[in-house]
């Protein structure tokens, strides 16, 4: 449906965006993750065309609508502030870009009534947006947007201004009512959990570069880089040297050796980065390889078990609580090289 080919856009002199190159299917849910300043706010302004590229191709359907106006490309887009007019009820917001666009009043009632019933707002209509919870203005501005039927939705950071809880149950709901709808859609944020729920594919934005896409999973389990694994939060990052090359190669490294299988081509004596994932960890293990020593330095209860910190600066979730100050030997569940 959506295709950017190749964009290109400099921000006071200096590079913003750099070859984007995307898509985004019928149906799909794209999301842009990076941190702020990568450029995914741009992007959706490029993509709106409320903003011009300084070079590449944005097209719908095959056709490139740099000359298509703003208004005539149907492209919805939500932002944090939901941008509500508080003097008007539900209906009227919801109808009110109807109205701009002189569909007939009929129509206009039967797309208010049918945007409210797909965000669970069915009785709202005469309600005023200032009585609403922040979860209920946020389904009304979805409904506004879905109320002209438009053929792209892009959302740029549309839950942050909402406490954790309460984001938390939107996006599921969010992601309920998109894949019902089948409108494609971008959703640019930040929050890697927000990320991953809402997501059909994921784009990881570094330095206003794609650095990896993919389905959730996929980037989860397989980072493409020490940047992605570090922004991801995905453990503990080292620095080691291949020691011999063969299927299973050893790397050496400050805090131990390791074995691990690798896809990747290199040499003895190349520089690789290690993810140790803190995640299947136990205690005990012998010297060597596949275990790491340490005295405790910090423990904190977590969902995933104890969150023990090792005085190297190494963490792992152990089922039992150990003490600040004990000396450890914990074995690795998963070590992974990241070239």
């Amino acid at each position: 449906m959506l295709e950017l080919d190749n964009i290109y856009k400099t921000y006071e002199g200096q590079p913003l965006l750099q070859g984007i190159s995307f898509t985004v299917a019928q149906g799909e849910t794209v999301c842009l993750l990076g941190s702020s300043g990568s450029g995914k706010s741009t992007l959706l302004r490029i993509i709106a065309g409320l903003e011009n590229s300084d070079q590449g191709k944005v097209s719908w359907n095959g056709k490139d609508i740099a000359s298509t106006p703003v208004h005539l490309r149907r492209f919805g887009l939500m932002f944090q502030d939901y941008a509500l007019f508080p003097h008007k009820s539900v209906h009227e917001n919801v109808a009110f870009g109807l109205e701009m666009q002189r569909v007939p009043p009929r129509e206009i009632e039967s797309r208010v009534v049918s945007a409210l019933a797909q965000v669970n707002l069915t009785g709202f209509e005469s309600r005023r947006v200032t009585d609403l919870s922040g979860g209920e203005q946020q389904r009304v501005a979805l409904a506004r947007a879905l109320a002209p039927e438009p053929h792209l939705l892009m959302f740029d950071e549309p839950l942050g201004a909402l406490d954790r809880s309460l984001r938390e149950h939107l996006i599921s709901e969010l992601r309920g009512i998109l894949h019902r709808t089948r409108v494609p859609s971008i959703y640019v944020t930040h929050d890697q959990e927000e990320a991953f729920t809402i997501a059909d594919k994921v784009l990881l934005l570094h330095e206003g570069r794609i650095v990896q896409s993919g389905p959730p999973n996929e980037v989860y389990s397989r980072p493409a880089n020490g940047w992605v694994a570090e922004f991801l939060g995905l453990g503990n990052l080292l620095s080691g040297r291949v020691n011999h090359v063969e299927t299973a190669r050893t790397v050496r490294s400050e805090v131990g050796n390791f074995n691990l299988e690798c896809s990747h081509n290199h040499h003895d004596g190349d520089q690789v980065q290690v993810l140790i994932r803190p995640a299947g960890a136990s205690l005990g293990g012998e010297a060597g390889q596949e275990s790491v020593s340490g005295i405790v330095s910090d423990v904190l209860f977590h969902q995933s078990g104890f969150k023990t910190t090792l005085d190297n600066g190494l963490f792992f979730f152990l089922p039992i609580a150990l003490k600040i100050g004990d000396e450890a030997r914990i074995r690795i569940g998963s070590v992974e090289c990241l070239g």
